[in-house]
């Protein structure tokens, strides 16, 4: 075959899925830049051009400033702990001498099968001041004075939204990485052991490197599902008590659409969105960046 007639192929493939990135991606995010520069309710087709007036706006809101720290604290405080037990739980499941290894895999990937709004609502009731798990178990074993209205304040509210995204969130972590722990050859193993390594060591020393790659993958997209996030925060708190927990999506949609009262800012909230694109593409091209290193072979 002809190097023509080869490119002529590859482009005959390539073309449905580029018109598709291009009509739905890059037109759409084109579109967002210039609706951000209008004063736009939304629901005129006059759009009042304000320029860089909605940015200049949001760089000195609180709220925004609020929203941007909060989600920090999902993604570095978050991640540290989901990735904690994601790479903990793979540990102990990649040994597979362990009995019923499916199981705990499909126990901890379940919250995942379930709409995020459910496990906020699940998780709600658990954490009410008056009749929640919680603070029913602590006064029942006599530790009233450990109980909180643990979404009432930032500290508390964020710490609750973190533990919640921990429990659902690492299962699915752990599974990316156990099936890159999957692929790698026994042999590898059966050498280390002829060695005198014991698990821990192969563990740091064979498996944790052959799946750095995988590991790379599975924190870019922490990094942009934690700079998104929304319905999980949405369902459970609104962004509030105040602005206690909002973070740049649920910021966005209340000036967007309104949370309690209409507001219909879609010009004003379109600049949020862009400044959220551009924070996930510095994000993921950082983690890129950082987990360079020379391809392994297996």
């Amino acid at each position: 075959m002809g190097r023509k007639r080869k490119g002529r192929m590859v482009i005959s493939f390539l073309l449905p899925a580029v018109t598709m990135y291009a009509v739905f991606f890059v037109y759409p995010a084109i579109r967002a830049l210039w609706v951000s520069l209008h004063d736009w309710s939304g629901f005129t087709r006059h759009m009042t051009f304000v320029g860089l007036e909605n940015f200049k706006e949001l760089f000195t809101t609180d709220v925004f400033w609020i929203s941007l720290g909060n989600n920090a604290i999902i993604l570095f405080g978050g991640g540290a702990l989901i990735f904690f037990f994601a790479i903990l739980f793979t540990a102990v499941l990649s040994n597979k001498s362990i009995r019923g290894r499916k199981f705990f895999r499909g126990l901890f990937f379940f919250p995942n099968l379930v709409p995020a709004v459910a496990i906020a609502v699940l998780w709600s009731f658990i954490l009410n001041e008056r009749f929640g798990l919680v603070n029913s178990l602590l006064r029942a074993v006599g530790l009233d004075s450990l109980t909180r209205t643990w979404l009432g304040t930032r500290p508390l509210a964020m710490g609750s939204i973190i533990v919640v995204m921990t429990w659902m969130y690492m299962g699915y972590y752990m599974v990316l990485l156990l099936s890159g722990v999957d692929k790698i050859p026994e042999s590898f193993y059966d050498a280390a052991r002829v060695e005198g390594a014991t698990r821990t060591q192969m563990f740091f020393k064979i498996t944790l490197p052959l799946i750095w790659d995988v590991l790379i993958i599975a924190v870019n997209l922490w990094v942009i599902g934690a700079l998104k996030s929304f319905e999980l925060i949405w369902a459970m708190t609104q962004g509030g008590p105040g602005n206690a927990t909002q973070v740049i999506s649920t910021y966005m949609y209340g000036m967007a659409f309104g949370e309690r009262y209409a507001v219909f800012r879609m010009g004003y909230g379109t600049a949020i969105a862009v400044v959220l694109l551009f924070l996930v593409m510095v994000g993921s091209a950082v983690i890129r960046r950082l987990g360079l290193r020379e391809a392994v072979e297996f």
